[in-house]
């Protein structure tokens, strides 16, 4: 999730980047220091770029120095290496700000880039090593976090790390697009940025890191009392691992702070925090609410306290293993069977929080992983980092998202709140995660609540009111979502916006219309909707996943109207791509194509096709999503014979790695590689298809056969007999990796050709699409998938469609979604509310729609078409 949160600090309602913001006003003060002659400078809403003009171009990968500092040194670090750098012509960036600063050094925050507050660019080793000397004396007393990836020169904030300095990209083992290094024989390979320092094989290290390499390593936990077994977590704070006594053999947990990392919102470190927790642990000792502390002890830098270990099952895990809703299999008496379960699992967990306030403490970090359950019957809450004590009327500086109380809680009523959301969060899983958005939608919830699962509305309506707080005012108002709060006193209010399930299909097409267009901002370049993060990489605001193609691809396909200015938007920014788009069906310029000629724009459309078939095209992967299935079926629906000749080229050099059933496709790599229609095999296989469609050829058809028999090896049978897509550690039934789109795929394959075997696995795999909840609404990784994935005529799509009221919310007037991780709105068609929106239109309108290129298979060719050639 972190890097989510990095983009919620810019707005409130949507992600977006600090860049919006000036310069100035979020970045350090550094930034305001006239750029320097011959120099060039970019800023973005993570970092600022500075390099010489007029000098011979950079090597593309090297050896680069990484500068680490806290908060309080970060402004002397940063401008020592401007003083240092600007003389002698050497590039660097920096991190934009404070802010940005905190959260790449926050608990949430990715291991392999924390630390990382500068980074210098030597042209070669000499400089290299006098750049460490020389900057090594500047930036004596700096203190930062360690560099996991890197090597640390000294004992200073100094780091170094062979990587690339020029931004290239190749595929990852797992067929994503990630930034690339050359290997000794010139193949551009993954830039791996891991929590470890590694040396790639075709480079070594420098001799005179020789020594900081050894010194590195003579840190070990040999000469401990306590033999590490297993990790149990980690974060940028730390690691929590499972150890053994190696006197006693008592199993015990050791917890890891990192100093100066794993920040909270008070800039407390991970150490603080350790600290703290070890005397919260010492004022509850006895208490069986809380783990025993045994210990505590500092290697290295890094400090450890030790607990014992308690054998018991995190409350999170006991959910989703229990949860009845997402089993289509769900009856009346599993519903009640949970909601026995639940109640009295709240109530033990609600006795627990309050014997630590009996003893002066509040909790203040209450969440399903913070509770462990027993066999026994014990409930111990663990992770006291954050507690604080009763009388001190504090909050806690640190929180989930889901669980977060709002700045008018302190002290146990922290605690109340979280308790009051975790009994939503069994039964509405990370629903309150939304609230920040919309207060007076947990009214709503609690009503679902309450019809979902009967004998709880009055535990439900308590809670709700403890979360809302009492100044606010509550209001119930059919086929509308509520609007209530601390606006409205005593004063009863609804807004009434339309709710799926409820009100008619043109009242909920116009009122999310009404939330996309109000959410439009045309004076931006990046992008016209907001949506995902990712629609922040170069040209994700245009595409059709995340950008303003797939918006007004939505409003048109669903009848809710047309937009001249906002498509010539797309236009003009499409003709003009900024350097990294992608060029795939969902990630770039071949889906804004596709989409420009259902718009009516076909000569716009052909000029972009054209285009983007002189890059290099053919070395992409072949996925739906961003690959050559893709642009192969955005080729072949354009029609012109050279665009058609270059589709059935990419669908030859999809073929061409495909392999057999059992096989993992060429591109696609790893153990354990991605499946489903917009990463696995089924892009291909769809491609194939629709190939097959347009030359007869009956090859093509034994070739989609193959690809969907990949995808279905790497299906599992889940607890209600649904055949879901395995990622190993859970099992995915949504529409871009799981099972519905190898669903969508499937029938279309038995349109042409009957296979018992195959035709076995389609309802098993549509069964997936019949569980009563999903954590998110989004088009590709939730409930409007499935309602899109849907075949005519299924008796379940009012209850699949019903369900998108857990996550309705209000905005400008009209009905908007949350996306994914459900912290911001989102417009956008992949995660937001154009994607729900065109779901909806597929069971629900007047003229159903249908994803690009799984429309009704063409009438007129015969069950046996091997015979048939198209003249």
């Amino acid at each position: 999730m972190d890097q989510y949160e990095l983009y919620c600090l810019a707005d409130s309602h949507f992600y977006d980047t600090l860049g919006r913001t000036k310069a100035e006003e979020s970045g350090f003060s550094i930034l305001r220091r006239p750029l320097p002659e011959g120099w060039a400078h970019e800023v973005t809403g993570t970092w600022c770029y500075y390099a010489a003009t007029g000098q011979p171009p950079l090597p593309r990968q090297g050896w680069k120095i990484h500068v680490s500092a806290r908060l309080d040194d970060a402004e002397r670090a940063i401008s020592a290496v401007w003083e240092y750098c600007v003389p002698r012509g050497i590039a660097f960036k920096f991190l934009r700000g404070p802010a940005v600063h905190v959260m790449v050094n926050s608990k949430a925050a990715s291991r392999a880039s924390s630390g990382k507050l500068v980074t210098i660019y030597p042209r070669d080793e000499a400089q290299l090593e006098l750049a460490l000397k020389e900057l090594h004396e500047l930036l004596r007393g700096v203190r930062g976090p360690y560099v996991l990836s890197d090597l640390r020169y000294g004992e200073g904030p100094l780091y170094v790390r062979y990587g690339g300095f020029a931004e290239r990209h190749c595929l990852s083992g797992g067929g994503e697009r990630v930034l690339a290094v050359e290997d000794g024989d010139g193949r551009l390979v993954p830039d791996v940025r891991g929590s470890t320092f590694t040396v790639p094989p075709w480079t070594t290290l420098p001799a005179f890191l020789e020594p900081h390499l050894a010194a590195r390593n003579a840190v070990t936990t040999n000469g401990l009392p306590y033999e590490i077994e297993q990790v149990l977590h980690f974060s940028n704070g730390g690691g929590v691992y499972l150890a053994r006594h190696r006197s006693t053999g008592e199993r015990l947990v050791l917890k890891e702070a990192r100093p100066h990392a794993g920040l909270d919102a008070a800039g407390r470190d991970a150490v603080t925090r350790l600290a703290h927790e070890r005397d919260v642990l010492e004022r509850l000792a006895g208490l069986d609410a809380a783990p025993a502390l045994r210990d505590h002890f500092t290697l290295g830098e890094h400090h450890f306290i030790v607990t014992e270990f308690v054998d018991g099952t995190p409350l999170q895990r006991r959910l989703v293993h229990r949860y009845p809703l997402t089993r289509a299999t769900c009856g009346p008496e599993d519903v009640a069977a949970y909601t026995r379960w639940a109640l009295a699992t709240l109530d033990q967990v609600e006795e627990a929080v309050e014997a630590l306030h009996a003893r002066g403490v509040v909790f203040g970090d209450l969440h399903p992983d913070n509770v462990l359950l027993t066999d026994g019957g014990r409930v111990v809450l663990i992770d006291y980092e954050v507690a604080t004590l009763v009388g001190d009327g504090a909050r806690s500086a640190l929180a989930h998202p889901a669980f977060a109380a709002p700045p008018d809680r302190q002290g146990v009523d922290v605690d109340r709140y979280a308790m009051a959301c975790l009994r939503f969060g069994l039964f509405a899983p990370q629903c309150t995660i939304m609230l920040p958005l919309h207060r007076p939608k947990i009214h709503q919830l609690a009503e679902l609540v309450a019809e979902h699962f009967p004998g709880t509305a009055d535990m439900a309506r308590a809670a709700a009111a403890t979360i809302a707080g009492p100044k606010a005012a509550t209001v119930a108002s059919p086929g509308a979502v509520i609007i209530a709060g601390p606006e409205a006193s005593s004063t009863r209010v609804a807004d009434r916006v339309p709710a799926p399930g409820l009100a008619p299909w043109t009242d909920l097409r116009d009122a999310m219309c009404r939330a996309i267009t109000a959410s439009a901002t045309p004076e931006r370049d990046d992008r016209l909707f907001p949506g995902d993060v990712a629609q922040f990489r170069p040209g994700g605001g245009l595409n059709l996943a995340h950008g303003a193609a797939g918006v007004l691809f939505a409003l048109t396909a669903t009848g809710a109207g047309r937009f001249p200015a906002y498509e010539e938007w797309l236009r003009e920014r499409a003709m003009r791509p900024v350097q990294g788009s992608g060029l795939g069906l969902y990630d770039g310029l071949h889906g804004i194509a596709y989409v420009l000629d259902r718009l009516g724009r076909r000569a716009d459309a052909l000029d972009l096709a054209s285009a983007c078939l002189r890059e290099r095209w053919d070395g992409l992967e072949s996925a739906l999503h961003s690959g050559l299935s893709g642009i192969g079926l955005s080729l072949l629906h354009l029609g012109e014979p050279d665009l058609t000749r270059a589709a059935l080229r990419a669908a030859d050099i999809c073929a061409d790695r495909l392999g057999g059933p059992g096989d993992v496709p060429e591109t696609s790599g790893g153990d354990n590689p991605r499946a489903g229609l917009m990463h696995g095999s089924s892009g291909p296989a769809l491609l194939f298809l629709h190939a097959y469609e347009h030359t007869g050829d009956g090859a093509l058809l034994d070739l989609a056969a193959t690809a969907l028999r990949q995808d279905l090896r790497r299906c599992a049978t889940a607890q209600d007999g649904s055949l879901q897509v395995n990622q190993g550690w859970r099992l995915l039934p949504y529409l871009d990796e799981g099972s519905a789109g190898i669903a969508l795929v499937l029938a279309r394959y038995l349109g042409h050709r009957d296979d018992p075997e195959l035709a076995e696995a389609l309802p098993r795999l549509r069964r997936a699409g019949h569980a009563g909840y999903y954590v998110q609404p989004g088009l590709f990784t939730g409930r409007a998938g499935l309602v899109a994935a849907l075949p005519d005529g299924d008796p379940d799509a009012g209850r699949l469609v019903e369900g998108l009221r857990w996550h309705a919310l209000p905005f400008a007037g009209g009905l908007a979604f949350p996306g994914d991780q459900l912290l911001r709105l989102s417009m956008d068609f992949a995660t937001g509310t154009a994607g729900v929106l065109f779901a909806l239109g597929s069971v629900l309108g007047d003229q159903p729609t249908h994803l690009p290129f799984l429309e009704p298979v063409p009438q007129g060719r015969p069950r046996n078409p091997d015979t048939w050639k198209e003249v």
